[in-house]
């Protein structure tokens, strides 16, 4: 997920749902720009012993994608959050809009993966905790900050200024060229979409169609079988 927030399609289940409002249109408009500026979207959630979180995330195909995750464990003693300590992991699994797996891997308490899409549509990204180490539970909480970036926001502009050595002119264009890739992605993505959604219309149609054509079919029928059977019966009892 980018940092558009408008546009993501984040399925938290975690319990904390996101608060929407209309907005006027200039508003709305100020919203989406401030969207396109935002390097990221961040959230954290809860997690309990043997409970497993996923998101989903429409992402165009060829992008990069990186999730930053770090842990925190409830403390009773305290009544807050603390970090987690190193033996307690996390394992991330990333699922494709095809249900396949492109990425399952162990983590320790904070950790960073990277994967790129190379199918467009809605990939599902699950954590959950490692099943060998409940002890650290003790009956508590776990909260997991996560924060991914999407597309041009992986990309780490001041270590690419120092190595490829570039003015700030030039790493502005840079950037420039990297957002431009990114929209056109996100607007093949937006046709592909577009193409997916007529196709499933176009099928409904067809479908709704052959079905009136059928109950008619049969209603025709029903009505001869219906006059014949009442010409059979009126002429049997020799009132025609």
């Amino acid at each position: 997920m980018t940092s558009r927030a408008a546009a993501a399609s984040f399925a938290d289940v975690s319990g904390e749902r996101r608060g929407y409002m209309m907005l006027p249109v200039p508003a709305a408009g100020l919203v989406l720009i401030l969207a396109w500026v935002c390097p990221g979207d961040s959230l954290y959630f809860h997690i309990g012993e043997t409970e497993k979180k996923c998101f989903i995330e429409e992402i165009p195909d060829e992008t990069m994608v990186i999730g930053k995750y770090k842990t925190q464990l409830w403390d009773k003693q305290t009544g807050s959050f603390l970090p987690a300590t190193p033996g307690l992991g996390m394992h991330v699994e990333i699922k494709d809009p095809d249900t396949k797996i492109i990425l399952s891997r162990q983590y320790g308490s904070d950790g960073r993966f990277t994967f790129t899409s190379h199918t467009p549509g809605e990939h599902q990204i699950c954590l959950h905790s490692n099943s060998t180490k409940m002890a650290l539970f003790a009956g508590g909480k776990l909260r997991v900050h996560l924060d991914i970036q999407v597309g041009e926001h992986t990309n780490n502009y001041p270590e690419i200024a120092a190595k490829d050595k570039l003015t700030e002119l030039q790493l502005r264009v840079r950037q420039l060229l990297d957002q431009v890739e990114q929209i056109q992605k996100e607007q093949n993505y937006q046709r592909y979409r577009e193409e997916r959604f007529r196709m499933t219309s176009e099928s409904t149609n067809q479908r709704v169609l052959w079905w009136s054509i059928a109950q008619t079919l049969i209603l025709i029928v029903t009505g001869i079988w219906q006059m014949k059977h009442l010409k059979s019966f009126f002429e049997a009892k020799k009132l025609v």
